[in-house]
């Protein structure tokens, strides 16, 4: 089983006073702030299934979402939740990110997965004139071993490989460059000003490094990004290490990658609040979103799952992410999607999580704290 099922009790017993405001912010509070409410912002239409990116449109609030099933979806919402337009791609979607200035969307197509290729593309704010901006760079070598010490003295060594190309998450910079993870090549990739190149960009690796490759579970290493205020540091979500990792000088020719937070179960999709200064996380594999300070501690947390609805939607979180914020608002994907392995006792893997019992896949939303 992928969680817990008795840690869903312990969250009501904390959820009466807790406190909000600036202390989130200061790394002083010794108070978590916890909101388990969670409302379905929209239920995606019969057949389409496994939303995992998010982007918005800050101008008008639409919200753009794709699914990682094929023939996948890009589907567009307004602010209100109504389906306005959709598009079909023959390939998996994993991340998505939105160009305010050239009102474009931009989305990573995980061609490897079906033998297409695996390319950033973009896609005009109604959905019309796709294009593509670049390919992904083939595996040049896998990312370098791990060693890790033991507590009795003894290293474990972690090789890793590299065959496909897994493009998951994007962002920006003040500049409009555009950074993309690859959670198979361990790597962060960067393509100055897109805007201009396409549909030839050359995308260049910042950076490829251990810490951004995982031998763990869900087996996604490099995957959410998000620059802080001053764009000095670039977060990096591990999926399978349950970590979230910080690129400093990611503008330099020599960035460095270090630890930046610790057991977050299933560390996915990253957004930066820079009104409050917290980096929201979603947690995948615990069913909840959590917000981290300037010194890497949860500070809040917000939403859970509860069950399945007599309709076959999730109940609150289940496998979230990718987030958004839209004003007080913070959107999330719910995945959900089973990834139990067979085991001995139950060789088929069919019932262990409630992933399966899903029939209509959701978008939440939730309230972020002042």
């Amino acid at each position: 089983m992928k969680r817990n099922l008795a840690a869903l009790a312990f969250p009501l017993l904390f959820s009466i006073g807790m406190t909000a405001g600036p202390a989130l912010a200061d790394g002083n509070s010794s108070r978590l702030f916890i909101d388990r409410d969670v409302d379905t912002f929209a239920v995606l239409p019969d057949g389409v299934s496994l939303p995992e990116g998010i982007t918005a449109n800050p101008a008008n609030g639409d919200i753009y979402v794709s699914t990682f099933t094929g023939p996948s979806k890009l589907l567009r919402y307004n602010r209100h939740g109504k389906l306005l337009a959709q598009r079909d791609f023959a390939a998996p979607l994993l991340g998505l990110e939105f160009d305010s200035v050239h009102k474009k969307v931009y989305i990573t197509n995980v061609g490897d997965f079906v033998l297409t290729g695996s390319r950033i593309q973009r896609v005009a704010a109604d959905l019309s004139q796709l294009e593509d901006v670049a390919e992904m760079p083939q595996p040049a070598s896998a990312p370098a071993d791990r060693e890790v010490s033991n507590p009795d003295g003894s290293k474990d060594n972690i090789h890793f490989g590299a065959g496909a190309r897994v493009p998951n998450a994007m962002v920006f910079d003040g500049d409009g460059n555009l950074y993309i993870s690859d959670s198979f090549q361990g790597a962060v990739f960067k393509i100055s000003n897109p805007s201009g190149c396409v549909p030839n960009c050359v995308m260049d690796k910042l950076v490829q490094h251990p810490l951004l490759a995982t031998a763990g579970f869900p087996p996604f290493g490099a995957n959410g990004l998000a620059f802080n205020s001053d764009e000095s540091v670039l977060f990096v979500a591990n999926t399978g290490d349950d970590r979230v990792l910080k690129i400093r000088n990611p503008h330099s020719a020599t960035p460095t990658v270090t630890v930046f937070a610790e057991s977050l179960n299933g560390a996915d999709g990253l957004v930066f609040d820079k009104r409050t200064g917290l980096l929201w996380v979603c947690a995948n594999q615990a069913d909840e979103v959590v917000a981290l300070n300037n010194a890497g501690r949860i500070v809040a947390k917000l939403g859970e799952f509860r069950g399945i609805n007599r309709n076959g939607t999730p109940d609150g979180l289940l496998f979230p992410a990718s987030p958004v914020i839209v004003d007080d608002q913070i959107f999330v994907t719910n995945l959900a999607v089973a990834l139990t392995n067979p085991t001995p006792d139950n060789p088929d893997g069919i019932g262990d999580e409630p992933e399966e019992d899903v029939k209509l896949w959701t978008i939440s939303t939730m309230r972020l704290p002042h």
